[in-house]
């Protein structure tokens, strides 16, 4: 009796599976009902998609010295020896297909000297960055093409745990790629480097490049930008984080008016509530979070809030904890009124504020001078030391970029004229265009001079 080798009887086994699905397919239907698939959704969804190429220019250098505009020019070193090109991709969704508007994240683009679109039938588009919010992770980018495809965005607000998503996206490069899953939580936080947190979280398996892809619901419509996972390995272990539609229509909407994310505040720091707190206070529930100051001329100052007092929820939305507060206050656009529900010994209370925006916080350098375009500047934290005004981002290949500020530096002088906060530094401009603006800067300890 002949024996069939382990390996040829699996090949055989193998061979025989294969052709008894050819014959036996899976029926377009049963008992006349069609079985249940997303490709007529994904049709519509994913020409929307778009696969985003950039191109970063970084100098090579053969000193670390080089890295150092200042030593630069003070020994009249050439600026750029040499330099290479990097490239990265990522994903990005069309969202107004009339005006060319693009959806991406922040860190997919940050830093790029090029930008690049590719569609789903091929073709390829320069893009023109619009604005970035570092804050949120999200940017809007444009190309000038016809016949787009565009994705309505979603009420994110109406989801819940367990509905069934989409993620639509180029992961390693590969080319569009469609997952599902399911909303695994909501109100997720606790990245880094984000000071808004809000995330969807999925088990749609999402991967390096899936990041500004779309996560779709089963109609089809836009409910989150895939933004992030939750990795030991580097792979995908189904944890991944997406920002809910509504915090990118918000988003989306400042930056193609300002080009920036212009935010009002409520002029207050709070913190948590703990179990002991609550007892001393006489707070019922588990949302609310203790005022622990207010600052002058804020909008809560006005409507004479204290320390101690304990909110509940802003324009009828619940705070849970600081951060979420946080997340509310980076949606409240400046100029509308909100109201604010509080606890003050025991007894519950509401006020109306209006929203103003705090520019002795945060400002964009171009709202002072143009020369400063591209150059973030914050208020220094409380428990900073020194005075001045704290550079938050400088953007590459700006003006302020080629003159040597960068991310960190302090400002302590405008035109030797000392400036201890922001609102001083404000009192500064306008400064006429003819006349060269110098700032003085502290850098790790270093004093430097620079001139725009």
């Amino acid at each position: 009796m002949s024996r069939i080798p382990a390996c040829g009887f699996t090949l055989a086994l193998l061979t025989g599976m294969i052709a008894g699905v050819a014959v036996a397919a899976l029926p377009a239907e049963v008992d006349g009902q069609p079985l249940p698939s997303l490709a007529p959704i994904l049709e519509q969804v994913t020409p929307a998609v778009v696969n985003v190429h950039i191109r970063t220019r970084v100098q090579v250098r053969t000193s670390p010295f080089f890295d150092d505009p200042f030593f630069r020019r003070f020994f009249d070193m050439p600026s750029v020896p040499r330099e290479r090109v990097q490239q990265s991709l990522g994903s990005g969704v069309i969202v107004d297909g009339g005006e060319g508007l693009i959806l991406t994240n922040n860190h997919v683009i940050d830093g790029a000297d090029d930008i690049a679109v590719t569609l789903q039938d091929g073709r390829e588009f320069s893009a023109e960055l619009v604005g970035a919010d570092r804050d949120t992770d999200l940017a809007v980018i444009r190309i000038r093409a016809d016949e787009l495809h565009q994705l309505p965005l979603a009420d994110s607000e109406r989801l819940r745990v367990g509905d069934f998503v989409v993620a639509v996206g180029n992961p390693f490069g590969l080319g569009q790629t469609v997952t599902s899953g399911i909303v695994s939580a909501l109100g997720r936080s606790g990245l880094r480097g984000l000071e808004y947190q809000n995330f969807i979280q999925t088990d749609a398996s999402i991967n390096p490049g899936n990041s500004g892809g779309a996560l779709i619901d089963l109609a089809g419509r836009l409910i989150g930008i895939n933004t992030a996972i939750f990795t030991p390995s580097g792979g995908n272990v189904g944890i991944g984080f997406a920002i809910p539609a509504s915090t990118a229509h918000h988003v989306m909407a400042q930056l193609v008016e300002f080009g920036e994310v212009r935010r009002g505040s409520l002029g207050i720091e709070v913190q948590d509530l703990s179990g002991e707190l609550r007892d001393a206070l006489g707070i019922d529930g588990r949302d609310g979070v203790v005022i622990t100051r207010v600052r002058p001329d804020s909008a809560l100052a006005e409507a004479d809030l204290q320390a101690g007092d304990v909110v509940k929820a802003v324009d009828g939305r619940p705070v849970a904890n600081s951060q979420a507060l946080r997340n509310l206050e980076g949606l409240l656009s400046v100029g509308t009124e909100v109201a604010v529900s509080f606890v003050r010994e025991g007894r519950r209370d509401e006020v109306r504020v209006r929203i103003e925006e705090d520019l002795d916080a945060r400002i964009s350098g171009v709202r002072l001078d143009e020369r400063l375009n591209g150059v973030a500047l914050v208020r220094m934290p409380d428990r900073a030391l020194s005075l001045g005004v704290l550079i938050e981002e400088v953007r590459r290949n700006s003006h302020a970029w080629e003159a040597g500020l960068r991310a960190g530096d302090v400002i302590v002088a405008v035109n030797r004229q000392a400036v201890r906060h922001l609102g001083e530094m404000r009192a500064q401009f306008p400064v006429p265009g003819d006349r060269e603006l110098s700032l003085e800067i502290r850098r790790r300890g270093v004093a430097y001079l620079v001139l725009l």
